[in-house]
């Protein structure tokens, strides 16, 4: 069963989203919070696997309150994906910074949001990579200038070409064919260097690859 709070100010967007997903045999929704300080005291409180957390609430907003959610600890296990009105929020590239897994605008189909949560609950790519290319290569120049980091020199050769091309939007898939190899083989690649980097999922592995300057925008064609 996929544990799911719900965070949002807006006590009707609440009640579609739970309508929508309580119908599901394989999602439950454990709580709901109408602010920041309730979605991070309801996460510490229940554990669930996912958070749908708003980017707009009172009393702390939902880029803190994930923020706080990705640096305690006891919450390694808890994935957050944002919630916005607007396709590209001026606040979500901070978001994904901050440890979110992704996002989601708030108009999207049903099936779209089920199946989000059960994406993001088993520890995959959240958000397609077409959505992934355009998002991150719009805030991606709000970066001042590279900085690679010496985490960065952890990684093999191989490890940095499929870096690459997760920050380029590929899926697991599309990477094996690209690099000739198992889909098997380049999850594990994958998750090496998420390991290496200490970083939380996918979505901060593109968000550190531009930072460092290893592609610059519009480098990969869809």
């Amino acid at each position: 069963m996929i544990r799911v709070l719900l965070a949002d100010d807006q006590t009707l967007v609440r009640a579609g989203f739970r309508s929508i997903l309580s119908d599901e045999d394989d999602i439950e929704v454990v709580a709901e919070a109408a602010n920041g300080v309730q979605a991070v005291s309801l996460a510490r409180e229940h554990r669930p696997d996912v958070v749908l957390m708003d980017i707009r609430m009172p009393e702390l907003d939902g880029l803190e309150a994930t923020g706080r959610i990705a640096r305690d600890s006891a919450l390694d296990g808890v994935k957050v994906i944002i919630l916005t009105t607007f396709d590209l929020d001026d606040y979500i590239y901070g978001a994904l910074r901050a440890g979110a897994g992704g996002f989601l605008v708030k108009d999207t189909e049903p099936a779209e949001l089920i199946h989000a949560v059960r994406v993001v609950a088993r520890g995959d790519a959240l958000i397609a990579p077409s959505i992934t290319r355009r998002l991150i290569a719009e805030f991606a120049g709000r970066v001042k200038r590279p900085d690679p980091g010496p985490r960065l020199n952890a990684l093999t050769e191989r490890e940095r070409e499929v870096m690459t091309l997760v920050a380029g939007g590929l899926s697991n898939d599309e990477i094996a064919a690209r690099l000739v190899l198992s889909p098997a083989t380049a999850k594990t690649h994958v998750s090496r260097i998420m390991t290496k980097l200490s970083v939380r999922d996918r979505a901060q592995l593109v968000v550190m690859a531009y930072e460092a300057g290893m592609i610059t925008p519009g480098w990969l064609t869809p």
